[in-house]
């Protein structure tokens, strides 16, 4: 028998009672920051595709970082924009490098902040793409040397964690390889082990200054149609020795979160990207939603798909509903 021996609302009358029953909770914890560190010195150039996020010079970065410390925030993603770019992405590995630059200086002025660092070439190269181009093709093997230099020139910097976003196959195994063999052996890798070539990636490639400069990125991206795939990039990672794993995009890839949680039962991260962000900004400039509850419900679902990390460009600000 149900209705009306069972009432759904009973357990929805009052806030109280909402907070006593709910399934899925987010916290702080939860939550990365991506930051855009350039070169310079006091610059905090805004990002016209995303309001609130910027591009800051090292000793910005460090104010930056310092009042999210501050909010609560426990960790950020680094990216970098360096003084010059070459044909390989070989600026990433330099040990001055801008990103390098920056992790020494947070490491010195926040060191409480947990710092995990991109490894990609795609903001280094001059042509855009994530790798050494070969008669217009990225060559997948030439790029994995590329990314296990400049993973080992992020740990020596002081990085707490690198995050492969290339989608080379094999990078996981290289990358590993070579911090092991530079006694890096603890240093964890987060994997974007189900990155799809996706429409959501236009305003970071602004932020990033890192759009390719002819074709696209779906010989080595994901195909936004594919599932089944994704499971068996994220077990290749798996393999491969990533200690986590991630899906990227977020909000249209729920299913993926999902599918590969249940699977693997390993940490899961998800990438809440710059075009979600964008689209959620847009419509409060508007005046067409209520901002601070869409976001509070966007990363709710995200984490209610699975995911035990969320990078988000929202982290700043939904802190202070937290």
């Amino acid at each position: 028998m149900s209705f009306p021996i069972h009432r759904m609302r009973r357990l929805r009358k009052t806030e109280t009672i909402r907070n006593l029953v709910r399934e899925t909770t987010l916290t702080r914890n939860d939550l990365v920051m991506p930051l855009f560190v350039c070169p310079g010195s006091r610059v905090k150039k805004p990002i016209a595709s995303m309001p609130g996020i910027f591009q800051h010079s090292v000793d910005e970065l460090v104010k930056e970082a310092k009042r999210l410390v501050d909010l609560g925030v426990q960790a950020v993603l680094l990216f970098g924009i360096p003084e010059y770019k070459d044909e390989h992405g070989h600026v990433a590995c330099q040990e001055h490098g801008i990103v390098q630059k920056a992790l020494r200086a947070l490491k010195k002025e926040t060191p409480r902040l947990y710092l995990i660092a991109d490894v990609c070439n795609c903001e280094y190269t001059t042509h855009g793409h994530c790798g050494t181009v070969i008669d217009g093709e990225v060559d997948n093997d030439l790029t994995l040397a590329t990314l296990g230099a400049q993973a080992v020139s992020l740990a020596r910097a002081g990085v707490d964690m690198v995050a492969p976003s290339d989608m080379m196959d094999g990078r996981v195994a290289r990358i590993r390889q070579v911090l092991d063999e530079s006694h890096f052996e603890y240093l964890p890798i987060m994997s974007y082990a189900a990155k799809y070539a996706s429409a959501f990636y236009g305003p970071f490639r602004e932020a990033a200054e890192s759009a390719p400069q002819f074709g696209n990125r779906a010989s080595y991206q994901m195909d936004p149609a594919n599932s089944n795939e994704a499971l068996r990039e994220i077990a290749l990672d798996i393999e491969e020795g990533a200690d986590l794993v991630m899906v990227k995009p977020a909000l249209s890839y729920l299913d993926i979160i999902r599918r590969g949680k249940d699977e693997f039962n390993l940490p899961f991260a998800a990438y809440n990207v710059s075009g979600e962000y964008a689209m959620v900004k847009a419509a409060a400039q508007k005046g067409w939603i209520d901002e601070n509850r869409l976001v509070l419900e966007i990363l709710t679902s995200i984490k209610r798909a699975g995911a035990d990390i969320i990078i988000s460009y929202h982290t700043q600000e939904i802190c202070n509903q937290l």
